[in-house]
């Protein structure tokens, strides 16, 4: 899987930029094979897939510092997720890279401004629900009834940061470990420049768009009176991936690989066991503000590995429809993402949901996978307050706190995110479409708009196989 990619990478041939100032990430050929990752469970499976891709990455540091001497450039930044290496280089030196042997691309890493949702207005004379009707369409209270609230399991924000010390979000947050707190192996900003009201490098949580603090208060926000999250017994630990909205292949790798093995402050001693279950991903690498084919190739490989390490990668669809085959941004319309699109709370699809098929791959493949209430959506701020936000943003965390209620349920579908695709996708109920794309009618599903259809909680506990566990599995304990 991952050799795949990373050949597509080579033969799409690198659009290197000619600006010395800008870093490149030089992909090297050797990758870690991890096809049998999918036959491990539990932490078995973190450990082997971290294992194996350390010794392949590591073999080719020494390599890769010599290549950049002799190359008048320097290395800035080594990957594992992905066997990768962040270089800056004289443009001549990246031309001559590219001839060596070792070298698979090299892949340039220019950033683009996403489109994030604004926050809308909300009415002075609101009050807040006991428990928010997103949550209530999705029957997440009836879940909570019977006892499964996402004990035991991590989520990841990988986003633009988080307030973390929010009312709704402090107390679920894996670096509070009762009164006392530390950041780190539970916080990394993979921002390195000022820019926004974070800076560079934070050392504690932070947002600087309020995007990241919401999605994350939608996976599992809770301050006693606010019930705006999914699962609001999970714990989560965030990574910042954008500037001020500002993203990067780089920050994301970053990102992804603090994730496949979470580090202390000093970005050292990474730990797999500490990975998290989940990972929540609502952002896009937008083909029409200059992502490349190679870096969508290069971050299509990463989500391959925390895949084959056992993570979930939920990623939201994209806000570009009504047209159909809309969902054209990476990681959206990757095969390993677990796709979501934004539905109303009156069960219709919202008009800029992204819609399938996938046309820009040449795959043809059918996204998204899912849908999930993503309009007007009332979560947490990083000014410590609340506020309403639509998006499928907002839709995908709800499918990330809905596997974590799985995860906490049956231990089973933790590390196991062939087996936990598979019951969310039939954990749905139809939706009131009218809308055909590659063909396919409304009335069948899965179907370009709303995939298998929209989530339901309940459903998801309710299809889980009893006694599954006959092979004595007891899965990971609390994280």
């Amino acid at each position: 899987m991952l050799a795949t990619s990373l050949l597509l990478s080579a033969a799409l041939g690198a659009s290197i930029e000619t600006a010395a100032v800008e870093p490149v990430l030089v992909v090297w050929r050797e990758q870690a094979e991890l096809g049998d990752m999918a036959d491990l469970r539990g932490d078995a499976r973190a450990l082997a897939a971290w294992e194996r891709l350390q010794e392949v990455a590591t073999k080719q540091h020494a390599q890769a510092e010599q290549l950049a001497r002799t190359h008048d450039g320097r290395v800035l930044r080594h990957y594992t997720v992905v066997n990768a290496s962040l270089m800056q280089l004289p443009p001549s030196a990246r031309q001559a890279l590219r001839a060596d042997a070792s070298v698979a691309a090299v892949v340039a890493d220019r950033s683009f401004k996403l489109q994030l949702p604004d926050t809308e207005a909300v009415p002075a004379t609101l009050t807040p629900q006991a428990v928010e009707a997103s949550l209530t369409l999705i029957k997440a209270p009836e879940v909570w009834a019977l006892g499964h609230l996402g004990q035991g399991i991590t989520v990841a924000s990988a986003d633009t940061g988080v307030q973390w010390n929010h009312p709704a979000l402090i107390s679920q947050y894996r670096g509070n470990q009762g009164g006392s707190v530390t950041h780190a192996y539970h916080w990394h900003d993979a921002v390195h420049a000022t820019g926004s009201s974070c800076g560079a490098d934070s050392a504690v949580p932070c947002d600087d768009n309020s995007h990241g603090s919401h999605t994350v208060g939608t996976m599992v926000g809770l301050d006693g009176v606010n019930q705006i999250g999914v699962a609001p017994q999970a714990r989560w630990i965030g990574c910042r991936n954008m500037n001020a909205g500002d993203g990067s292949p780089s920050t994301y790798l970053e990102c992804m690989d603090f994730f496949l093995a979470p580090t202390d402050a000093s970005g050292q001693n990474p730990q797999p066991l500490l990975a998290p279950h989940v990972i929540n991903n609502s952002w896009g690498c937008p083909p029409s503000e200059g992502c490349t084919p190679e870096q969508s190739a290069l971050l299509e490989t990463a989500v391959n590995t925390l895949r084959a390490a056992g993570i979930l990668f939920v990623a939201a669809a994209g806000n570009s429809g009504s047209a159909c085959s809309s969902i054209t941004d990476p990681p959206a319309y990757f095969a390993g993402s677990l796709t979501v699109a934004n539905a109303r709370i009156d069960n219709t699809m919202n008009a800029s949901s992204s819609r399938g098929p996938i046309t820009v791959d040449g795959s043809g493949r059918m996204k998204p996978d899912l849908s999930a209430p993503g309009t007007s959506i009332r979560s947490s701020l990083n000014n410590g307050g609340y506020g309403n936000k639509t998006g499928t943003s907002m839709a995908a965390p709800h499918i990330a706190g809905v596997a974590a209620l799985v995860m906490s349920a049956e231990p089973f579908y933790q590390r196991n995110p062939e087996a936990l695709e598979l019951l969310l996708t039939q954990a749905v109920v139809p939706m009131t479409l009218t809308q055909t794309c590659g063909g396919i009618a409304p009335s069948v599903y899965p179907n370009p708009v709303a995939g298998y259809g929209r989530i339901d909680a309940l459903r998801a506990i309710e299809l889980i196989p009893s006694p599954l566990l006959s092979d004595g599995f007891e899965g990971e304990g609390i994280r």
